[in-house]
């Protein structure tokens, strides 16, 4: 005979549910180039705030999958690409980093400004979020941005 034990947990309010990370960085290269850069950051050149290489893939229609993959079959899915209007909007959905109840939505746009582009970064996400995820998630985000950019403005030199 087993014995199944619960731990009731009570969520109080609903910003315990929630998750939101708004960020801008101005780029010095053209639309086209940043989002490509873009594609080329969250997919094979991404990386952790520490260097560490994590490629992803990343099929660019509606619909296509966002995903890290392992090799063997194996990997861990992102999410799916809910929107895509090249060269000024990326919509992803999904649970993301986040293997447990929880969806996000990103939204990078796009858009020219003082000789370059503007991305405006959104990641609303709705669920029981681990508190070393929320803690952490704007570092992280950051980190792509800023990598995004250094990467973007090296192809227009």
């Amino acid at each position: 005979m087993s014995t199944i034990t619960t731990t009731p947990s009570i969520v109080r309010g609903i910003e315990n549910l929630t998750l939101t990370v708004v960020q801008e960085i101005h780029v010095r290269a053209t639309l086209e180039k940043t989002f490509a850069a873009l594609l080329e950051q969250i997919g094979p050149g991404n990386e952790t705030p520490d260097g560490t290489k994590m490629p992803m893939k990343i099929e660019p229609w509606p619909g296509g999958r966002w995903f890290r993959d392992l090799g063997n079959d194996s990997g861990h899915f992102w999410g799916h690409v809910q929107a895509i209007k090249r060269p000024t909007l990326l919509e992803i959905s999904g649970p993301l980093f986040m293997s447990y109840a929880v969806v996000s939505n990103l939204q990078y746009r796009l858009s020219e400004a003082d000789g370059g582009t503007l991305i405006k970064f959104h990641h609303k996400a709705l669920g029981i979020i681990q508190d070393d995820h929320r803690q952490g998630v704007s570092k992280g985000w950051a980190h792509i941005m800023t990598s995004l950019r250094a990467r973007a403005e090296a192809v227009s030199r």
